[in-house]
């Protein structure tokens, strides 16, 4: 929906090609790798100089520019040359972080109100020269969309990192705060390189001995390393710290000796790290303590925190809640519990709210909280690790994803995006050598921080910068590669989840398919609550003669959803032979569009093989091996979903579509006690 919006200058980028290199990579520089440019020699550039600050920051950002450049035209002496010059500037009408870029009689002028404002201008400069474009034609007037832009870490200080699928944590816990790895540095700079800068560095099942000192002065030491690329460092707080770690019977939010508490802890958090950025929390979710143990709301919990911490930082409160007692819709529950709270937080309480109302799914509608909580501060969060879409294994680019949810009308005045005021993601990074596991999952990092920065941005210019500046910025290879990425979630949702189906994963891993699983304690950690298949049909009744979790939208919202082919099985429970717009019925529908996810991914294999001359031959093997698993992969949910729906349904396969290999009883013996991210 957003091609009218691409930059004509690509295709004039797209003809400078750089030479392939021969030697091999290890993904380690993600997209700031800064290929030497074929038509280095064709341009003259000058020396950078700084003006207006001297700043580590603004220092940092001179430095980087010019090795960036050294790299990218090699072999100039920088006499006589464009020059580059950063210029910090008072201006009160520019937002922070917000720059220009512009050529100027010989001179390239990079003017920023803040230092910060300057970093982001270098690598946004960078960007453009690392897609081919000439120095001379860069035009960039640029400001963030949302002033907090920032990564949730789900790990733990042992090192292990749920929901991690890239080796473990970056956060060295056990050697802080005497050694700071330097890899927390060049994190720290791919992170500023695409505008993130807020980190919160712990699980949001968090431990309450976080918040000891031994603790605040390790976080001290990585808000030492992050804050020169303008990130600010946040921590999650367990909600039961005054009872757990500060001797107090009760972690009662009203309680004048728990409010002290924290306000003590505030005051020692922010004497340690004065610009500490606020607390991340978890509350009556999944077993964790929170208000509600008290009797109290969660606007109770939150301001308490709030109080504590005044105007310093910010409390990010998370929406993400649901209870074993709660007999209601588990897709319901958030509505439910925070949207009659709207105008109770504090003004610098955060709601952070999942992008759907269910969890992470490779499909699911915009949360209804969207656009419903006007007098509140909103946030969006975004999984950037890919729980439900194949982990680190299955290559599924999430800009489409995140764009389907942040262009999705509310009914209540505008667009997702602009019903938000912060956007935050479940970071992929971890100890692998190149950061994310597999080498297109940098990608899914990138775009989150591109479209934290500018919402606007269409998937197709996000993949295209991300596969020039990672691979190569050669037609041919962006030609073949950009369309692979944008297909290949709709791949995902084909052989996983297609036609609304959800939460059809194995228990504890989320990895394989699963939608036999129907003895788990809780009914909502079952697959078959989800999908409640038998003889009869298939699919969850959400609409008013269902659980009506189609009223939490606006009226015209929940029309269009109500009629979306896309959401069927999440919105309605149908028979087998419900008749669909196209004339097939559900059950010929079913198949095909497992086959289509299975087909999809063999022609990413096959496109990716023949990209080979335009790739390292140590990433390119990396991908195909990738690819190959996911092949395979995607056969198996293919084949163990049709044979339960087969079993369930009483039913034989449409003709035309292949038998599964094997009876049902073998895929449901199969398991991966070796699966990540447990």
């Amino acid at each position: 929906m957003r091609f009218a919006r691409l930059c004509a200058s690509w295709l004039a980028a797209a003809l400078i090609v750089a030479p392939v290199s021969a030697g091999a990579e290890d993904g380690y520089r993600l997209w700031l790798r800064h290929a030497p440019r074929a038509d280095a020699a064709q341009h003259r550039i000058g020396p950078v100089t700084l003006e207006g600050s001297d700043s580590p920051t603004a220092r940092l950002a001179r430095d980087e520019l010019q090795r960036a450049l050294a790299t990218l035209f090699p072999g100039q002496d920088g006499a006589n040359g464009m020059a580059v010059v950063l210029r910090r500037i008072p201006d009160p009408h520019m937002r922070e972080g917000a720059f220009r870029v512009a050529p100027d009689r010989g001179v390239v002028r990079i003017t920023a109100a803040s230092d910060t404002g300057l970093l982001y201008g270098v690598f946004a400069l960078m960007r453009e020269l690392g897609q081919g474009r000439p120095i001379d034609t860069v035009r960039l007037d640029e400001a963030p969309a949302y002033a907090l832009r920032m990564l949730n870490h789900w790990d733990n200080p042992d090192g292990h990192v749920e929901r991690g699928y890239a080796g473990r944590s970056i956060f060295d816990w056990w050697h802080l705060p005497d050694r700071v790895d330097p890899r927390i540095t060049d994190y720290a700079r791919a992170n500023a390189s695409i505008g993130i800068n807020g980190v919160v560095v712990n699980n949001v099942n968090a431990r309450a001995m976080m918040l000891e000192p031994r603790y605040i002065a390790k976080a001290r030491a990585l808000a030492d390393t992050l804050r020169p690329w303008g990130i600010r460092l946040y921590l999650s707080a367990r909600f039961s710290a005054p009872r757990d770690i500060g001797g107090l019977e009760t972690a009662d939010p009203l309680d004048p000796a728990v409010r002290a508490w924290w306000k003590a802890k505030a005051d020692e958090l922010y004497a340690a790290i004065p610009d500490f950025g606020g607390f991340l929390v978890k509350a009556n979710s999944e077993g964790q303590p929170g208000p509600q143990d008290y009797g109290r709301s969660h606007a109770d919990g939150a301001n308490m925190l709030a109080a504590a911490i005044g105007g310093r930082g910010v409390v990010i409160w998370r929406a993400f809640v649901y209870a074993a007692e709660n007999t209601e819709d588990r897709v319901k529950q958030a509505y439910s519990e925070f949207q009659p709270l709207d105008g109770s937080f504090a003004s610098n309480v955060i709601v952070q709210v999942k992008n759907g109302p269910l969890d992470f799914q490779p499909r699911e509608p915009f949360h209804p909280l969207f656009g419903a909580m006007p007098r509140t501060g909103m946030a969006m969060e975004l999984q950037i690790t890919k729980e439900y879409l194949g982990f680190a294994s299955h290559l599924a680019f999430l800009a489409p994803l995140f764009e389907e949810v942040l262009d999705a009308r509310t009914g209540r005045g505008g667009t997702v995006a602009q019903s938000v005021t912060a956007i935050a993601g479940v970071a992929n990074t971890g100890s692998d050598r190149n950061w994310t596991g597999s080498d297109f999952d940098q990608a899914n990092w990138y775009a989150f921080g591109r479209l934290a920065w500018d919402p606007r941005l269409p998937s197709a210019q996000i993949a295209r910068e991300w596969a020039a500046q990672t691979f190569s910025r050669n037609p041919d290879f962006l030609r073949a590669v950009v369309p692979l990425m944008l297909n290949s979630r709709a791949a995902v949702v084909d052989y996983m989840t297609p036609l609304g189906l959800a939460h059809v994963m194995g228990t504890g891993h989320h990895y394989g398919p699963a939608p036999w699983v129907a003895d788990l304690d809780r009914p909502e950690w079952n697959p078959v609550y989800y999908h409640r298949a038998d003889a009869t049909g298939i699919g969850v009744d959400r609409t008013r003669t269902g659980t009506n979790a189609l009223a939490q939208y606006a009226p015209d919202i929940a029309q269009q959803l109500a009629a979306d082919e896309d959401l069927l099985l999440w919105f309605h429970r149908v028979p087998w032979d419900y008749r669909l717009r196209s004339g097939a019925t559900l059950w010929q529908e079913l198949p095909r569009r497992y086959d289509r996810g299975v087909a999809a991914v063999r022609g990413m294999a096959a496109t990716w093989a023949t990209l080979a001359p335009h790739v390292d031959p140590a990433r390119h093997r990396s991908v195909a091996d990738f690819l190959k698993i996911q092949t395979r992969e995607a056969q198996w949910w293919r084949d163990a979903s049709l044979a339960y729906w087969m079993a369930v349904s009483g039913r034989a396969l449409p003709p035309g579509h292949a038998l599964p290999p094997h009876p049902l009883d073998w895929y449901q013996a199969q398991r991966f006690p070796e699966a990540p991210g447990e």
